[in-house]
């Protein structure tokens, strides 16, 4: 299935009105979904394991939404065959005291996957243009120069930043793949009742959670601005679906499996000294006990 519809264009305003969050593509049934996803989550073990031998790229996924959407069982299910090994995770919680004293993206350089496996972001440093714009307060407690705090074109100087890091990025071999898990309102208020009423979820709710549901408005306008913004050819925002969990799934594999079938991975080559030397080898171990 081509999932060219849920991109963000580049260098274009975009309305989150358009993109409907119970959308299903060309599925009949959840059944018929988890099938694909089995088959991709094959494929995609396959394909890690070429990744991780090659040793020349690097794969970045960064998960961005509203609570409730679904992040975790994302990263759960897709990544479910993928070999630890090849495979990192990082969630972005309140910075600590020695992030703050750095700049915004310095402890997402540090967790960056090196070349050969696949990096996981759960947030990232898109939070300082999403909660940081929705709750200025966050802004005036970081620690760099007040001029530039006040400056109006704070945010459009954070997107000019970010769009060149990943830029950076793509062109030393971390290819960059970014989902926005576009959750409804109401799906997202069923979620929060269904996590109260269930003991064994009561964990995943805080009050915390309704007291930012209330500015639900907001997080969509900022929302807006930030995918307009740093939705670019190198690195694409993509809007997936998040109401019903099971396509969410499977149109992340899909359009990670694209990407890595993209690169034509191939396992590396030895040489004709390091054949021979194979040879050698084999015919030893044939001949000895």
């Amino acid at each position: 299935m081509k999932y060219n519809t849920l991109v963000v264009p580049s260098g274009k305003k975009m309305k989150l009105s358009r993109f409907d969050p119970g959308f299903s593509g060309k599925f009949a049934s959840k059944e018929e979904a988890e099938k694909k996803l089995i088959g991709d989550i094959k494929s995609l073990a396959d394909l890690q394991d070429v990744l991780y031998a090659q040793d020349a790229y690097a794969l970045l996924l960064i998960f961005q939404a509203m609570d409730a959407a679904g992040k975790d069982g994302v990263v759960k299910h897709i990544m479910s065959g993928v070999n630890p090994q090849g495979c990192q995770v990082c969630s972005f919680k309140t910075p600590s005291q020695e992030e703050i004293n750095h700049d915004y993206l310095w402890r997402s350089m540090k967790a960056l996957p090196e070349r050969g496996r696949i990096g996981i972001f759960n947030r990232s440093y898109y939070e300082e243009v999403l909660i940081v714009r929705v709750h200025p307060e966050i802004l005036e407690g970081q620690r760099f120069p007040a001029k530039e705090k006040k400056d109006p074109d704070i945010w459009n100087h954070r997107y000019e930043d970010i769009n060149n890091f990943e830029r950076y990025l793509t062109r030393n071999g971390i290819v960059i793949l970014k989902f926005f898990l576009n959750v409804s309102k109401k799906e997202q208020k069923r979620r929060f009742l269904e996590r109260i009423e269930q003991p064994e979820k009561n964990w995943k709710f805080s009050f915390g959670d309704i007291k930012e549901r209330e500015r639900w408005d907001d997080y969509m306008k900022a929302y807006e601005e930030m995918l307009s913004a740093t939705s670019t050819r190198w690195a694409p925002w993509y809007v997936i679906p998040a109401d019903k969990k099971w396509f969410t799934r499977v149109a992340v594999a899909d359009i990670v499996l694209s990407k890595l079938r993209s690169l034509k991975l191939r396992y590396p080559e030895v040489s004709e000294l390091h054949k021979r030397e194979l040879l050698k080898t084999k015919r030893i171990l044939e001949t000895k006990r």
